[in-house]
């Protein structure tokens, strides 16, 4: 059976994509949900590779966490056991000085 994120993970992954489409950021996601883990890509514009990925992977909720955000060039940006926390790194990013 496939791994999937449940309507609290989604209301929390979404309402951070909500913020971002707003700020002119992002501007298209997907989802994939496999045997081993659940994605969540997320595109700056139409393309083939994502610009950050966002997976669950429950095998590794006993270790460093089962959650995971992923950069364009596959580096892990963050990795928790808190959905929440996990996102920040990406929220962050949202919070830009004005000129």
């Amino acid at each position: 059976m496939p791994v999937r994120f449940d309507r609290a993970e989604l209301a929390q992954i979404l309402g951070l994509y909500g913020r971002m489409v707003a700020a002119g950021e992002w501007r298209d996601y997907a989802m994939s949900f496999q045997r081993d883990r659940a994605t969540f890509a997320v595109f700056r514009r139409t393309a083939e590779h994502p610009v950050y990925r966002i997976e669950k992977r429950p095998r590794l909720r006993a270790r460093q966490g089962q959650y995971a955000v992923i950069g364009m060039d596959g580096r892990i940006l963050r990795r928790g056991h808190d959905l929440g926390q996990v996102l920040r790194v990406l929220a962050r990013r949202l919070i830009r000085p004005i000129d």
